[in-house]
C-alpha cells in the first residue's frame, strides 16, 4: 500500500484504480447496466441476499465487464468477492482469458455505500476505488452508519477521495430532498458523480426510469459530474433491486 505524505492528502491523490474507473463512468450509458456494467449491488454481508460468491457467479454469467460490491459500510463482501475472482483464476488457469483476448472474468473494484446528511436529510454516497486500508475511510467501514460530524456529507466525500477514491452520489431522485437541491450542493463539495441511471420503481425488467434519468443526467452534466448506473441489488438477481 502506498504511503501518502501531506503534500500527496492536500492534492488528492487518486488511485489507479480510480483513475481507471473515472474512464469507465465517462463511458457509460443507458443501457450500459445491468448486462455490461453494475456499481451499486448489496450482499449478505449489508443487506442483501446473495452471497459474494453467488453474486460474482452472476456476474460471469452475465458477462458482465467490470463492477463493484457495494454493502453499507463494510468492504467484507468486496473482499469475499474478490477471493472468489482469486480462485476462479486458481482453478481456471489458462481460461481465465479466453483465445482472443477477452476478459473473461469482470473487473471488480473496491466499493461502499455510506449513509450521510446532505442538506439535513439523510443520503447514500458511494464510494470507489480507494486504497481499502487507508486511514481516512476505515471508520466509515464498521458495518454501522456515522455519527456525529463524521455523517456530514462533506466529510464522507472528504474521506473517500482522501483514500484515493470516487464518490457518487446513490440514487439522487430518491430522497425527502429533490435532485433539483441535493446535486448542487453535493457538487459544491466536491463530489464525483452521481447515479444517472437508477430504476426507482424496480421494473421486471430492469430499465433506469425514464423522468428522473432525464432530470439527474441534465443536473449531472450542468454541474460536470461523471455519470454512473447500477441496480442496487438487495434480492437474489443481479439484473433487479429486489
Amino acid at each position: 500500500m502506498a504511503a501518502y505524505s501531506a503534500q500527496e492528502s492536500a492534492s488528492r491523490a487518486v488511485t489507479q484504480e480510480a483513475k481507471a474507473l473515472k474512464t469507465v463512468f465517462q463511458s457509460v450509458e443507458i443501457d450500459s447496466c445491468p448486462q455490461t456494467y453494475n456499481f451499486h449491488m448489496h450482499t449478505r454481508c449489508s443487506d442483501g441476499k446473495l452471497s459474494p460468491e453467488d453474486l460474482m457467479t452472476q456476474a460471469v454469467e452475465l458477462g458482465l465487464r467490470g463492477l463493484a460490491v457495494t454493502d453499507h459500510h463494510t468492504l467484507k463482501g468486496y473482499r469475499r468477492a474478490r477471493q472468489w475472482m482469486e480462485d476462479w483464476r486458481w482453478r481456471h488457469p489458462s481460461a481465465w482469458r479466453s483465445a482472443g483476448g477477452k476478459r473473461m472474468l469482470p473487473r471488480l473494484w473496491p466499493g461502499v455505500e455510506i449513509t450521510a446528511l446532505l442538506l439535513g436529510t439523510e443520503v447514500h454516497i458511494l464510494g470507489y476505488a480507494f486504497y481499502t486500508d487507508h486511514a481516512a475511510i476505515e471508520p466509515y467501514l464498521e458495518h454501522g452508519p456515522p455519527q456525529g460530524q463524521a455523517k456530514d456529507a462533506a466529510n464522507v466525500i472528504k474521506a473517500i477521495q482522501s483514500a484515493g477514491g470516487l464518490a457518487v452520489l446513490a440514487h439522487p431522485a430518491r430522497y425527502r430532498v429533490p435532485a433539483e437541491q441535493l446535486i448542487p450542493v453535493a457538487a459544491q463539495l466536491g463530489i464525483d458523480g452521481a447515479e444517472v441511471y437508477y430504476a426507482y420503481d424496480n421494473p421486471s425488467v430492469w430499465r433506469p426510469t425514464p423522468e428522473k434519468t432525464v432530470r439527474v443526467k441534465t443536473l449531472s452534466d450542468q454541474h460536470k459530474l461523471l455519470g454512473t448506473c447500477g441496480t442496487d441489488t438487495h434480492g437474489l438477481n443481479l439484473t433487479r433491486r429486489l
